[in-house]
């Protein structure tokens, strides 16, 4: 397999950032769009009830299975088969688990207003139902990632977005009633183009393979067919389809047992893993759900700051951890030590989980420094006067600009981690982790009937700096035998850290100054402050551009040559 997995995987991480911010834009002007027009009641029941009702199947249905058959295709325990098989299990995973998970919905947790019971109760069968259909294309998913079809993913990933939109904002200008009946429409419409659009794929791509192979044994010049068809269909020897037919359950050859007793294993592992991850992720959605702490307007008030705070998270950081995840899955394997790996990837490894986590920790100070200053103005550019007003929401962005700087860190670490992990370090881990989401439940419940939403905050910060700490151990312990460790040259330098010091002191000034007579200007200052701030951190990393810019000219110049070999 010729494929280059680390620049597929910066490839898919740049697409993902890209977007990641496209799919934030249309996300907060929706939500703008109901705070202003329908209210806060119906934000609180759509985004925090239903889309955690989503979530909670989603996760609990696919995540451990993926991220086995990640590890799994990579040190080739199983066949293809027994993974397209292993895939499509998550399909009734996903149907059982619903009908507990809906009876808890609608009896369970705290009672939604009766004014909208009725459209609730059909959000919650909506998100089931395609929740359900939207598995059935797992399995093209996760081929198109293991064969690095970074455009397919972003494609789809942005079409199921638009459509989701475009439906749901289309119906609630009709008649802004029924909000919460598009929503749930809204979602199925958008499952469905999930599917459709993954098989059509496949369906186009797969005879077009076959003659391309064919070609290749005529013709034998890759430079040649790259004029006809392309260079999609190059590598692609490993491919094992030769029918859309055999991405269903089944139906490709298989000499081997149905399913593999060693990917079994590992997934058991990741679902106690990914039961315990779902929890301190969600964790304080469940607490808001399970006991009335906060009325709907509150937990929506309480998921618009969220989202707005955890920006980073969602739009750099989270696709930086899946790409990394990826990279680290087919560079390092899990059971083996690394001195008795290839040396050559180990180094490589090592330098890449350095420059990674060194750039994410960089991009989380910035947003804690300067959120100090500017919370409070992007909430009321983006809510209004009548918003913000009480300074609570403005309170909670600044606390979630300090847990940016713990998020930054704990995604790249715990994903080496999880990439890295044998079956047994994986289940050791989850005691850890059943004490961190404990921990984590019984401080989120007793630091909100103290402190307000604040309290969700300050304890997830409590809750990633015990994952990261155990990160670090595991990465330390990790590289000691090799004499070399990426957290050497972990955090930024001590002129970064100057320079985003006094930038966040000026930005402090202006914001007593202008805030009140000019936001203009004080908006102007952070600009300048950030610019600094950011020539500092190039010059301060400038081997790390060096070496950036080398591998991108080697690989234009790759390009070029290539061309001119077919002209």
């Amino acid at each position: 397999m010729g494929r280059n997995v680390l620049a597929s995987s910066l490839k898919n991480a740049s697409f993902s950032i890209v977007f990641q911010i496209f799919c934030r834009c249309i996300t907060f002007a929706i939500n703008a769009f109901i705070v202003r027009s329908v209210g806060r009641d119906v934000l609180g029941i759509t985004n925090v009830r239903l889309l955690l009702l989503e979530s909670t199947l989603l996760f609990l249905s696919k995540e451990a299975i993926t991220r086995a058959a990640l590890s799994s295709r990579h040190n080739k325990l199983c066949t293809w088969a027994q993974l397209v098989n292993q895939l499509w299990i998550t399909v009734p995973i996903c149907f059982f688990l619903s009908m507990p998970c809906l009876y808890i919905w609608l009896n369970w947790l705290s009672a939604v207003d009766e004014h909208y019971y009725v459209q609730y109760r059909f959000g919650c069968f909506a998100i089931a139902f395609a929740c359900i259909i939207e598995l059935t294309a797992e399995a093209p998913i996760f081929v198109s990632q293991v064969f690095c079809f970074v455009k397919l993913k972003v494609v789809m990933d942005t079409g199921h977005i638009f459509i989701r939109s475009f439906v749901f904002i289309v119906l609630v200008l009709f008649n802004k009633g029924i909000t919460i009946y598009a929503f749930g429409i809204a979602q199925i419409i958008s499952a469905i183009t999930i599917i459709v659009g993954n098989y059509a794929f496949f369906h186009l791509y797969i005879p077009r393979l076959k003659q391309y192979r064919n070609e290749m044994k005529r013709v034998d010049d890759k430079y040649e067919l790259r004029k006809t068809f392309g260079n999609y269909y190059e590598n692609m020897e490993d491919f094992p389809f030769s029918s859309v037919k055999e991405l269903l359950p089944g139906v490709l050859p298989n000499s081997n047992s149905a399913f593999n007793k060693e990917l079994q294993i590992l997934v058991l592992s990741f679902t106690k893993q990914g039961i315990l991850k779902q929890v301190l992720t969600e964790g304080e959605k469940y607490v808001m759900s399970v006991s009335p702490v906060l009325t709907f307007s509150e937990q929506a008030t309480y998921d618009v700051v969220n989202n707005m705070g955890s920006l980073a998270a969602r739009f750099i950081f989270r696709p930086i951890e899946d790409s990394s995840y990826f990279y680290f899955t087919q560079t390092i394997a899990r059971d083996a030590k690394l001195l008795d790996q290839n040396r050559e990837k180990v180094n490589e490894a090592c330098q890449v989980l350095s420059y990674v986590c060194k750039t994410v920790t960089s991009i989380g100070l910035i947003g804690f420094v300067f959120g100090q200053s500017y919370s409070g103005t992007l909430l009321l550019l983006y809510g209004g006067s009548d918003f913000v007003e009480g300074g609570l929401p403005e309170l909670l962005l600044r606390w979630h600009s300090l847990a940016i700087v713990l998020l930054a860190v704990n995604g790249v670490t715990e994903g080496y981690m999880f990439a890295t992990n044998t079956s047994k370090q994986i289940d050791t881990y989850n005691y850890y982790m059943a004490f961190f989401s404990v921990a984590f439940l019984l401080l989120s419940y007793q630091l909100t009937n103290w402190l307000g939403p604040v309290g969700f905050v300050l304890a997830n910060i409590c809750n990633m700096s015990f994952r990261i700490s155990y990160s670090l151990f595991y990465i330390h312990n990790q590289y000691r035998d090799i004499g070399r460790s990426p957290l050497m040259s972990f955090l930024p330098g001590p002129l970064f850290l100057t320079v985003l010091a006094l930038g966040g002191f000026a930005c402090k000034i202006s914001e007593s100054y202008f805030i009140d007579s000019s936001v203009f200007y004080h908006i102007l200052v952070g600009a300048l402050c950030t610019g600094l701030t950011l020539i500092t951190w190039s010059f301060e990393n400038r081997e790390l551009l060096r070496a950036g810019m080398t591998k991108f000219r080697e690989r234009k110049l790759s390009l070029t040559s290539e061309t001119n070999l077919i002209n």
